[in-house]
């Protein structure tokens, strides 16, 4: 339901793009309807029903309560309350809310993840390239003891 409050419905994010406005819900696959294929949007999108496929696009995907997405996600910013089995990729963040569950692997910068949350899978949090290199062991002991 959007621009209505219903419970649990998760609200339209503030999405900005370099001003103050707040992106409008481009596109809406609502409760009770499935797709299969590949999903490609501009500004904000919102599933509510089920998906099986790909989702990519360089704006927001919204996935409801009821939703189920059974395949790799691709996008800039998610905020998730539905399930999904995939991988999850976002160039900014990803928001796992309650009641959501995510069967597989995510990559973001930023992650938030409400309690109540299932997650099953690793998250990967860096900007890509090797893994840094662990710190050296410093030894007390030794330093006190050249003074």
């Amino acid at each position: 339901m959007i621009g209505g409050k219903k419970g649990g419905d998760i609200p339209t994010p503030s999405v900005s793009s370099g001003s103050s406005e707040r992106s409008e819900v481009k596109a809406i696959l609502g409760k009770g309807s499935e797709f299969e294929g590949k999903l490609r949007f501009e500004g904000t999108a919102r599933v509510d029903g089920n998906f099986k496929g790909e989702v990519a696009s360089d704006g927001t995907l919204i996935v409801g309560e009821m939703a189920v997405i059974d395949g790799d996600i691709m996008v800039d910013s998610a905020v998730i309350a539905g399930k999904i089995n995939g991988n999850v990729k976002c160039k900014t963040s990803v928001e796992l809310r309650k009641p959501a569950k995510l069967v597989g692997n995510i990559e973001t910068p930023t992650l938030v993840i409400q309690e109540g949350v299932i997650f099953d899978g690793h998250c990967q949090m860096s900007k890509g390239g090797p893994a840094p290199k662990p710190a050296a062991k410093i030894d007390d002991n030794k330093d006190a003891e050249k003074k």
